[in-house]
């Protein structure tokens, strides 16, 4: 009996009716990270039915997947706040050279026969080769005496990256006028564009880590490369129907350019200016270390963005005497072997007294800093040399023990200026600068005791 009770209860259990599962609503989200996610649709289901609801309208969604093509993933968040003021600025100076370049171009293949019958394809493939091997050797040569400051000074090397491209374009322009000389001038003009390769290269690489808020400079390049393509396309497009209409009327072409040429510079300046970079090079340092000398407070990238200058120091209309200018009286590492007697007998006072625990020393002559550092120094003490040289070059007229005075400066207020940088935002790892060359190791007669 105890077992037919059993298997009544097996069969009234598997008779009854299975749970009816609940129902489920799923969010569906796009994005790579929870910081970038937006929702793209809501799905309900339950027993009986399916119900799909997207978010946004179609037209929305083929909008984002354009946009997709041509700006990083996850932008805004993964950008730094000035890239869209900047490819803003950057893809209309790129138009109006595309389209300078279709007028440049169509001079240049005028000049050089094409088109004529008296022309010969062995002369125009000469000249075209020496245009081509003047831009190679002129690239190399401007890497070689150029290549280390590119990255220091990444604002100012993308202004005059763009000049020189401006100044190549005018000499393509200008060649068939002279043509005893089309030769050379077109050498000039291939000449400085090579410059203008490089300098461009180099520069847009730094901008793209400056951007590249989360480790995607490759994203940022590529997306970069899809905007260019599209300015590129239509400045093609515009440079041909420009061409055609300018055909045979030189002083239309004049006309044409020169108002391109102006506007592709002050798009330019205008790109540059919205840069707010975070990295310390030599003017950066200068303004920052003499607002913190004055007020105690450190400045953000936007507000010494503002205040640094982005042309050369010869098209520069700011004095030399400025305050903020305290960088141009500072040479680092300087090479030991061009001191004379007289700073040697200097040096070595200096190294047994104030810098016995440095890994630099710093010679003052004229109002002029010179540093010397180790050859075992770090980039923190290569940063650290350079502030104290500004602090030297602060106080030069103003008190005759400059290098105690400059020493307990930095011994008091150096760490604290560095806390606050880093709370600022600055990044305090390393001094954009030239390549550090030239070092040294000394020690100190008659005990022979090396200076560390």
């Amino acid at each position: 009996m105890e077992s037919g009770g059993i298997e009544g209860k097996d069969q009234e259990i598997s008779s009854s009716p299975s749970p009816t599962p609940p129902s489920i609503t799923l969010e569906e989200w796009r994005g790579s990270s929870s910081a970038k996610l937006y929702r793209t649709a809501v799905i309900t289901a339950d027993p009986s039915s399916l119900a799909l609801e997207r978010s946004g309208s179609r037209w929305h969604h083929f909008w984002r997947k354009i946009l997709e093509a041509f700006v990083p993933e996850g932008f805004p968040g993964s950008v730094t706040p000035d890239y869209v003021p900047f490819q803003v600025w950057d893809s209309l100076q790129g138009l109006s050279t595309y389209i300078r370049s279709m007028l440049s171009t169509q001079a240049l293949l005028g000049a050089i026969g094409v088109g004529e019958k008296s022309a010969t394809v062995i002369g125009a493939t000469f000249q075209w080769f020496l245009r081509d091997l003047t831009g190679m050797l002129g690239g190399i040569l401007f890497t070689f005496y150029q290549g280390s400051n590119l990255d220091s000074n990444a604002k100012m090397w993308r202004l005059v990256a763009d000049f020189m491209n401006d100044l190549g374009m005018l000499m393509d322009l200008v060649s068939p006028l002279f043509p005893s000389a089309f030769v050379a001038i077109l050498c000039l003009g291939s000449l400085s564009r090579a410059f203008t390769g490089v300098a461009s290269g180099a520069t847009r690489a730094a901008l793209t880590q400056h951007f590249a808020l989360e480790n995607n400079a490759a994203d940022i390049s590529a997306k970069e490369g899809s905007q260019e393509t599209m300015a590129t396309m239509i400045g093609m497009a515009l440079g041909m129907l420009m061409a055609h209409v300018t055909r045979g009327h030189p002083i239309v072409v004049w006309v044409s350019f020169l108002p391109l040429t102006m506007f592709h510079m002050y798009a330019n300046y205008k790109a540059v200016q919205c840069l707010s970079l975070n990295t310390l090079n030599n003017e950066r340092s200068s303004i920052l270390l003499q607002y913190f000398m004055q007020n105690g407070k450190v400045l953000s990238p936007q507000e010494v963005s503002r205040r640094e200058h982005v042309f050369p120091v010869w098209a520069s209309w700011h004095s030399s005497n400025n305050a903020e200018s305290l960088y141009r009286h500072v040479y680092v590492a300087v090479r030991a072997s061009s001191l004379k007697h007289s700073d040697m007998m200097e040096l070595s006072r200096s190294a047994s007294t104030h810098y016995r625990r440095a890994k630099y020393l710093l010679l003052e002559r004229k109002g002029v800093i010179h540093v010397i550092n180790h050859k075992e120094a770090t980039p923190a003490d290569i940063l650290q040399s350079y502030v104290h040289a500004l602090v030297l070059t602060n106080l030069v007229d103003r008190t005759q023990s400059l290098h105690t005075e400059s020493r307990l400066w930095m011994d008091e207020h150096y760490p604290v200026f560095i806390v606050k940088l880093k709370s600022a935002g600055w990044a305090t790892e390393r001094l954009l600068s030239p390549s550090v060359v030239w070092r040294a190791d000394w020690f100190c007669s008659p005990s022979d005791e090396k200076i560390n």
